[in-house]
Order: C-alpha cells, then sequence, then structure tokens
C-alpha cells in the first residue's frame, strides 16, 4: 500500500489531479491510499499529527504555506517522501532542485510528463518498501528505513531500535523475531543482547564493536570471526 497526497488550493485542479491519479493508479493495478487537500496548512497539520505519506503531489503557489515551504517541511518531517510539483510557475524550477524535489512537471505537459513521472515515483517507493522495517500497532504505524537503524537492543521482552538521529522505537518482539522479519545479511547478532546494522559499523577494537555516534558494543567472542568477515567484506577490505 503507498500512501499518497494531493495538494492544490484550487478545487477544480485537484479534483481533476485526483482523477487523473486514480486512473493511473486503476490502469497499472497500484494499491494507493489517497488524501486530497484544498489547503496546504491542512496536509501540514496531518503530518504533524502523525499522518505518514510516501508520496505528495503538490502546487507551488499557494496562499499561507506554499509549495516550497511545505516541502521544506515535509523533509524534515517526512525524510523518505517523494515529492512531485505540479506547477505553471517554472520560475521555481531551480530552487525545487535544491530540495531534492523528486520531479517538476509543467501544467502544459501534464499528457507527456505526468504518468512517467507517477510511475517512476511508485518504481521508487515500492523498491524502499524492501528495505523498511514496519512497525503496526494499535497506537501507531511507522516505517523505518533500514539505513536509519544503528542497532537494536534487548529490553526485557522488547526490543529498542536504536536510529541515527538520537531517537528509539520500541517494539514487543525478540531481537530474533525482529532479525527475521528484516531478512537482511546487514543485520547480525554481535552478543544475544544487541544487533547491529553492518553499515553503521566504525571499528571493531578489544572485543567491542564501535557503530557510528561512538556507541560500542560487547561482541561475543563465539561472533566475533564471524562479524570480522561480514564488515571485510563489506568495506571491500581487511579489518
Amino acid at each position: 500500500m503507498i500512501y499518497l497526497a494531493v495538494c492544490d488550493d484550487e478545487e477544480q485542479s485537484l479534483t481533476v489531479l485526483k482523477k487523473r491519479v486514480n486512473a493511473l493508479l486503476r490502469e497499472h493495478g497500484i494499491h494507493a491510499e489517497m488524501t486530497g487537500y484544498s489547503q496546504s496548512r491542512l496536509l501540514q497539520y496531518d503530518i504533524e499529527e502523525g499522518k505518514y505519506f510516501d508520496l505528495v503531489l503538490s502546487d507551488i503557489e499557494m496562499p499561507c504555506i506554499d509549495g516550497m515551504q511545505l516541502a521544506e517541511y515535509i523533509k524534515k518531517r517526512l525524510p523518505e517522501a517523494l515529492i512531485i510539483f505540479i506547477t505553471s510557475h517554472m520560475k521555481y524550477a531551480i530552487d525545487a532542485f535544491e530540495l531534492s524535489i523528486f520531479r517538476y512537471v509543467p501544467k502544459n505537459s501534464m499528457d507527456s510528463r505526468f504518468s512517467h513521472a507517477l510511475l517512476d515515483a511508485v518504481k521508487m517507493i515500492e523498491t524502499r518498501s524492501n528495505q523498511t522495517y514496519c512497525i503496526d500497532m494499535p497506537t501507531r504505524m511507522e516505517k523505518i528505513p533500514y539505513r536509519n537503524i544503528r542497532y537494536i537492543e534487548r529490553d526485557g521482552k522488547n526490543s529498542v531500535i536504536n536510529l541515527t538521529d538520537g531517537s528509539t522505537a520500541k517494539v514487543r518482539k525478540s531481537l530474533s523475531n525482529v532479525l527475521k522479519e528484516l531478512d537482511s545479511e546487514d543485520f547480525v547478532f554481535v552478543d544475544r543482547g544487541n544487533i547491529v546494522n553492518i553499515q553503521h559499523i566504525m571499528k571493531i577494537i578489544n572485543g567491542c564493536v564501535e557503530v557510528e555516534g561512538g556507541v560500542r558494543l560487547f561482541a561475543s567472542h563465539a561472533r566475533l570471526e564471524q562479524l570480522k568477515k561480514k564488515v571485510s567484506a563489506f568495506w571491500g577490505e581487511r579489518i
């Protein structure tokens, strides 16, 4: 399932865009949940309240919060979200590029460029979905990109996921179950209480694994040699 937001302050343009998106999704058998917004501030409020989007399609010139300001906000709150600008105002193209906007589609080129932009975005999102750990609980739903996970530690019956931004996410699952769900060679046990993402290992010294941020994790002797081989293969050189 792809979560998609469409934002345009002109009601008619919003309706037309939603119909175009729905038609493309149906044609290509893509399952998505789409939410439309005629006010950019309402989209911002929903994101503030924790609503998640994989893809945002937005006009640029809008009252209160314009598309550029909206994109800057989205990138801070949902850094993995892709943004496609659909607008008549080409003067913003350079700034949109600097904000890492996925695509910029002029309204006078919709027929030739829109479908490619949307389908390319969907393809990238679907590829990423295989590299994202999903937390689906009654109180919250969260998608965590693998590359944002530094290490995972046991806390009683829970597993605590430590992220690159210093935050944590807790799930009521054993480390073994989390590792099975990750299903990636990049995540390995260093001892019974810790799993590390080898992408974030800085060094292995004196029986400890140091990950980005200066955190050191004890590595059991039984796992140390295997860990060194995996890290060496990842780095492309001997440790």
